[in-house]
Order: C-alpha cells, then sequence, then structure tokens
C-alpha cells in the first residue's frame, strides 16, 4: 500500500480509535494517528492474558511468539484498525500475518512498509537504565513520531544486547544499567527498523549477548554475529525465556566479569 493509500485508509477511521500496531510503522503513518488522537496498542507485546494454544488454528507452531502474540492480542482486542509494518523492516512472516488478519478480523488491516531514513537517534539505547526499563522506553518510543525533547545521558558501556526486544522481559533483569543495546531495538529508537548497517552493528569491547525468538529469521544473523565478537553469546528463547537461559546468560555476565543487577 502506498503511503497516499495508507492515509486514505487512516482518515476513514473516526477520532479517538483505537488502533492496533505491528512492527514500526512509517512515521507518517504514526504522525496521522497522533493527529487523529488514536489510542494506540502495540500488538507486538502480551497485552492479553489468554492461553498462546488458541493462535494454533491460525498459525504454525513454529511461527516466532511475537506474531503469535500479535494475533492472540488481534483476536481479544477490540480494535477499530491494526496498522502492520511488512515490510523489510519485519519479515515475510507479518506479511502473510497481515493476510490471516484481513480473512478472520472485521476491523481493517492497513500494510504499510516503513522505508524511512531519517536518523532520530538511540538515547535510550545508550542511557544508564536497568535494561527492563530501558527496553519498555525503547518500545514505547515508537508510538512518539518526534525527536526526545529531554534525551537521557550516555554511560559507558559494560555488556550490551544486541537483538529483539523479547516477548519475556524477564530475560533482561540480570544485565547491568549500563547495558547498551544494538540490533533490530536499536533500529526501533532510530524509527529506521529496515536499517541492515545499523543492526548488524555491536562493539566487540564488551561481553554481549546475542538474542533473537526462536523460529524468527533473525536467529541467522544473530548467530553470525556472535560468532564475529570475541566475547558473544547467541541465546534463542520462545514463548518465554525459561529458568535455563537466564542461568545460561547470568554465567556468561559473571564470567566476563560482569557485575549483574540487583535483585
Amino acid at each position: 500500500m502506498s503511503p497516499h493509500e495508507q492515509t486514505d485508509s487512516l482518515a476513514q477511521l473516526p477520532q479517538k480509535s483505537r488502533v492496533g500496531i505491528v512492527g514500526v510503522p512509517p512515521r507518517a503513518v504514526m504522525i496521522h494517528l497522533r493527529q487523529r488522537q488514536a489510542q494506540i496498542f502495540d500488538l507486538d507485546e502480551p497485552l492479553v492474558k489468554k492461553n498462546m494454544e488458541e493462535t494454533m488454528g491460525y498459525l504454525p507452531r513454529v511461527y516466532c511468539a511475537i506474531l503469535r502474540t500479535v494475533l492472540l492480542n488481534a483476536l481479544h482486542l477490540e480494535l477499530d484498525a491494526i496498522v502492520m509494518d511488512i515490510g523489510p523492516g519485519k519479515c515475510d512472516c507479518a506479511l502473510h500475518l497481515a493476510t490471516v488478519l484481513s480473512h478472520h478480523l472485521a476491523p481493517p488491516v492497513i500494510s504499510c512498509r516503513n522505508l524511512d531514513e531519517e536518523d532520530f537517534g538511540t538515547p535510550w539505547c545508550r542511557a544508564e537504565l536497568g535494561l527492563p526499563e530501558k527496553m519498555a522506553k525503547i518500545t514505547t518510543s515508537i508510538q512518539n513520531p518526534e525527536v526526545t525533547n529531554d534525551p537521557p545521558r550516555p554511560c559507558l558501556p559494560t555488556a550490551g544486547f544486541w537483538g529483539v526486544p523479547p516477548r519475556d522481559f524477564s530475560l533482561l533483569k540480570n544485565f547491568p544499567a549500563t547495558t547498551h543495546v544494538y540490533g533490530w531495538a536499536r533500529c526501533m529508537e532510530n524509527k529506521t527498523p529496515y536499517n541492515l548497517t545499523l543492526e548488524q552493528q555491536f562493539n566487540p569491547k564488551i561481553p554481549t549477548v546475542f538474542f533473537a525468538q526462536s523460529f524468527c529469521a533473525k536467529t541467522a544473523l544473530a548467530k553470525h554475529l556472535a560468532a564475529l565478537h570475541p566475547r558473544g553469546l547467541f541465546v534463542d528463547a520462545d514463548v518465554s525465556g525459561s529458568s535455563s537461559i537466564r542461568a545460561k546468560i547470568e554465567a556468561f555476565l559473571e564470567l566476563s566479569g560482569v557485575p549483574l543487577a540487583a535483585g
């Protein structure tokens, strides 16, 4: 769908509509939603407490937990429309999920491709803040099409987290507040989700965990970059992070001389 067609579709929505978003829609789309005072729901995040097995009637089990979460949210939230980025910054699986949603749901599914190139910066990725809170700031930032007016001060990194925001944020709790964020999460904050050059960046001087959701195509890049990194660890997780995965991350950080976060 062209930017003009996207705007036309959004213009038909009433003021203060309930709109679900998937991925990082183009900035022009987010500006339009804000102007219409839309109530935005990030469908990539677990918003409803329902059994994930409910998605098995619509999607194969090997779809990543994020897209199955999108489907679960869409089935149970009362939405006026869903806006999905199906471009190179998301994945082909999202493209096919848009088809599934269009077939089974009444609200219109507005597909778009975010090809934005303007860099908005990544202050939260470099801020000194607990990693779960930092990742929440990054994911929430996609709903604001404007530059951060009061950016946090950067910190010197002692560890790195590369990848996508995990469905289960408990995987992040042991990282120190001086962890820098890389990968697609950094592209999210920069509002350029298809910027592969930015996505592939990492800091070879700090121990870094390379993460992707199980069954996501990004597991290939995560595993590849972890092998190139002098002190890299590749991990993947499905719906939730197991105790063994959390223990693996904790051991990696401790053996790398990184003090764990308190609690």
